[in-house]
């Protein structure tokens, strides 16, 4: 299969701030890619447990649930969904967060400008996938 036939990126954003949510979905989608979204962890599950999800751009600080749960749950209903952390605190700036979720492939500020975190979904989102 080329490159070009591939199907769409799809993307789950976990980010209770509604605004900032909003923001990223609008740049991914600019870039062609399937995006939803999710204000906690009922909803986040709900949505792996059903749809296939390449990216999950997940919030470290989430008002419902853990991110960490959802990240664990991903991992284990959908292994090939990769999960770009953000967050607005210093929680895990060592980068022991890839100790603790074997999806996560990137960690960055909740601040990060929002076509920089387009350019990691569309790079860890046409990394190869198993048959």
């Amino acid at each position: 299969m080329t490159t070009t036939a591939r199907a769409k990126t799809r993307v789950l954003i976990v980010e209770s701030v509604t605004e900032l949510a909003q923001l990223w979905q609008r740049h991914l989608e600019r870039q062609g890619m399937v995006v939803s979204r999710a204000a906690g962890q009922i909803g986040a599950i709900e949505h792996l447990s059903s749809i296939d999800t390449d990216i999950i751009i997940q919030d470290l600080v989430i008002e419902e649930g853990s991110a960490l749960a959802i990240a664990d749950y991903a991992n284990y209903k959908q292994p090939d969904a990769r999960v770009i952390f953000v967050t607005n605190t210093t929680f895990f700036s060592d980068g022991s967060i890839f100790a603790h979720s074997a999806n996560a492939r990137a960690f960055v500020q909740s601040n990060t400008p929002p076509e920089d975190l387009a350019a990691m979904v569309a790079h860890y989102g046409s990394e190869e996938r198993p048959n």
